[in-house]
């Protein structure tokens, strides 16, 4: 049965639900045998007045996909099936061309090699290859400070991961398409992490009737009970994982814990949470997308840029930290994503 939009009295439960959750992370101290603090913090960005605010995503199972009475649901978002998700922290907003453009320019990277940093990464920044300059102004005039990045390819958000790891000695990397699923609903069951319908997502989601045919500045609409900002609409977000339409009916039957699926070749490759330019159908927390060769018919190059979509510009993305570090050589393969082009 659709519900109706939340009461009052529902988002307010959602809020106090949410401070219990970051109260708890705080004092947990030993997750899965690894013992450092589990609460929210703001990642510094050496040489710099910017910070990423990061927010813990407690571990736990959950239903992931869409039931086949879902309103715009797809074939290849089920069955559902029973995913265990790992703790890890995950950025409030999505990585916004101020942050972005210190990746592409480079100018701080002296920086990452001196002052205090985390233990979790040991890597010179100097090692991380760089995105080269675009032939055109990605933004395509609808803004740059506060605004989202965009146009990039799963190849350079990666990078820009592999790069921000370097420079501060915490490990971040894209989310896995569980973990961002897991995270976008926030423990519903429902379409969106809202409620059972579409009533109401303008508080939420910047979307096809609300965007004025562009991105918005992040963080200007009310976040999920987990706190995150943007998880529906605004602009689509890049993971991890190679798309495959037939990977739900595989894990039917069984619990899965931390899927990931690998890529291989370039495309497709997953995307999620809709954006400026959608309907609300594809704005829900099961929506899935691929990406395509398509998103790069205007690049002139030839090969065509591997950092750069250049017909993308409903995609960005927003990163993770993983409460267990996995080992460097596990570090590179998520860092250096199999690209052809």
């Amino acid at each position: 049965m659709i519900e109706k939009k939340m009461s009052t009295s529902n988002k307010t439960n959602n809020s106090i639900h949410f401070l219990i959750i970051l109260f708890a992370c705080v004092l947990t101290v030993n997750v899965y045998g690894q013992k450092k603090p589990f609460g929210a913090y703001k990642q510094k960005v050496p040489g710099t007045d910017l910070t990423v605010s990061m927010l813990p995503i407690p571990g736990g199972s959950f239903g992931m996909g869409s039931p086949n009475t879902e309103k715009g649901r797809s074939a290849d978002e089920g069955p559902v099936h029973q995913v265990d998700i790992a703790p890890f922290w995950m950025a409030e907003f999505e990585v916004t061309w101020d942050l972005y453009q210190l990746f592409m320019s480079r100018d701080i990277d002296k920086l990452g090699n001196s002052g205090s940093k985390g233990n979790e990464v040991s890597l010179d920044v100097d090692a991380v290859s760089g995105a080269t300059t675009p032939y055109v102004e990605m933004s395509f005039g609808m803004g740059t400070e506060g605004y989202p990045a965009i146009c990039m390819t799963q190849n350079a958000a990666s990078k820009f991961c592999e790069w921000l790891s370097a420079m501060t000695g915490n490990f971040y990397r894209l989310p896995t398409e569980a973990e961002w699923e897991y995270a976008c609903r926030a423990e519903s069951k429902t379409p969106f992490s809202f409620g059972g319908s579409a009533n109401g997502i303008e508080d939420y989601a910047w979307y096809s009737k609300n965007s004025d045919g562009k991105y918005q500045k992040v963080g200007k609409k009310k976040p999920n009970p987990w706190g995150l900002h943007d998880m529906h609409g605004n602009v689509a977000e890049w993971t991890l994982d190679a798309y495959d339409s037939d990977i739900y009916g595989n894990r039917a039957g069984r619990k899965t814990a931390d899927p990931f699926k690998k890529p291989t070749k370039t495309y497709p490759r997953v995307v999620r949470g809709g954006s400026w330019k959608d309907n609300p159908e594809k704005l829900r927390s099961a929506a899935r997308v691929y990406s395509e060769k398509r998103w790069k018919i205007q690049d002139p190059q030839i090969p065509k840029s591997k950092w750069w979509h250049t017909d993308a510009t409903f995609v960005g993305f927003r990163i993770v930290r993983p409460y267990n570090t996995p080992s460097p050589k596990e570090q590179k393969i998520y860092w250096k994503a199999k690209h052809t082009n």
